[in-house]
């Protein structure tokens, strides 16, 4: 039997990896597995198995935080995205393979889903359990997990995006994509962009931030490069990076705090989607936050 106490670094990594796919949130994410912790300990057992152990006290504790957290969203001011993790982020606490199943896009979709469906599809689905053993997890009958993980693939797969398989191809438009955002070229933007391109900002209220995704190519390719110009006026700054396992980027403001962090998803060769977080609550875990709002009124002073 494994001490739990001994198992815990190699058991958080997993641990977060659960509750952030289930609630979209590093902050939420880092409360419910140190939440676990304190409650496995307590329990004061030697599990046989601690990875299936820690998997059933994360999953139970995120299906009850989603549900409290269920409201808040609903009530949310504009788009709600998930908070980004990138890749230069070298906390081994956040550490979660990147996998199309982490990207932004993705976890929109899962959005959709009840709290119960969501642990279900994500514990078959991503994680590789078997029913018997989700069921045990979600204290739910096998059969019932039957049900909901039928019901959950085919909302997800309805609306669930596709990727590029080739990551060295998704990379090269990404930078062709970068210099064309730099240069503030509408034409190069639109020829980069999918005809049904969909843009997402979320600043949560907290930050000017299009209340509803903005569509289509020349539309996306114009507010970009207004952002562009927006950018070089109050002196942000772009930096590559892989935000959630797909290419993205960095914006920085003259002081090197961040402000916000762009994704993209990239299919058949194409954008097809962008999300743009600028909620500064949601940036907190990637360092100090800028303050986009007081970079903007300078420009207008």
């Amino acid at each position: 039997m494994t001490d739990l106490a001994v198992a815990h670094d190699d058991l958080r990594p997993l641990m977060f990896s659960v509750a952030y796919r289930m609630l979209g949130s590093v902050s939420e994410a880092e409360d419910v597995v140190q939440e676990a912790f304190l409650r496995m300990h307590r329990a004061g057992t030697h599990a046989d198995n601690p990875e299936a152990y820690a998997t059933t006290v994360t999953t139970r504790l995120a299906i009850d935080a989603l549900r409290s957290a269920r409201h808040r969203r609903e009530q949310y001011v504009g788009p709600w995205l998930p908070e980004p993790l990138l890749v230069s982020d070298d906390d081994p606490a956040r550490r979660v393979e990147q996998t199309e199943s982490l990207s932004t896009a993705f976890l929109v979709v899962l959005e959709t889903l009840s709290p119960v469906e969501r642990a279900v599809f994500l514990l078959r689905e991503v994680f590789g359990y078997g029913y018997a053993e989700i069921a045990a997890i979600v204290e739910r009958s096998e059969a019932n997990c039957r049900q909901l993980m039928t019901r959950a693939r085919k909302h997800v797969e309805e609306r669930r995006p596709r990727f590029d398989e080739s990551r060295e191809h998704r990379d090269e438009l990404a930078r062709t994509f970068f210099a064309a955002l730099n240069d503030g070229d509408v034409a190069a933007l639109e020829r980069l962009l999918a005809e049904d391109v969909e843009f997402q900002g979320d600043g949560g209220g907290k930050t000017a931030a299009l209340r509803k995704p903005l569509v289509g190519a020349l539309q996306v390719a114009r507010f970009l490069a207004g952002l562009g110009r927006t950018g070089v006026q109050i002196g942000t700054t772009l930096a590559p990076v892989t935000v959630n396992g797909q290419p993205g980027f960095r914006v920085s403001g003259p002081d090197g705090a961040v402000v916000g962090v762009l994704s993209l998803t990239i299919t058949d060769g194409r954008v097809v989607g962008l999300h743009n977080q600028i909620n500064p609550d949601k940036l907190q875990h990637l360092g100090a936050v800028g303050d986009l709002n007081a970079l903007l009124s300078e420009r207008g002073s």
